[in-house]
């Protein structure tokens, strides 16, 4: 009998839900302080999940959680990033 592969789970900084990592987005800062997205989920640095949703995307702007988070701030180019690849994946 095959083992269940355990499949990793994240928590949303948002949300606090525990979700499968492949439907979380990592945002990642960095040692030279540099805050962006990590597709892959394997970049080095501090990393935050949020929940592949554009409400939880706009929440996370208006209340800047992941300034907290990332113990940085975060530039509002990765909050419009966030929101373009959440709606480009919603179209499938």
């Amino acid at each position: 009998m095959a083992k269940q592969k355990k499949i990793p789970q994240r928590k949303c900084v948002v949300t606090n839900e525990m979700k499968p990592k492949k439907e979380m987005i990592r945002i990642v800062r960095n040692k030279e302080g540099d805050v962006f997205i990590d597709p892959t989920g394997k970049k080095n640095g501090r990393g935050a999940y949020l929940s592949n949703d554009i409400a939880v995307i706009e929440k996370a702007e208006r209340t800047g959680i992941l300034n907290r988070q990332l113990d940085t701030h975060v530039d509002p180019m990765i909050y419009y990033e966030l929101k373009e690849l959440v709606e480009g994946n919603s179209d499938e």
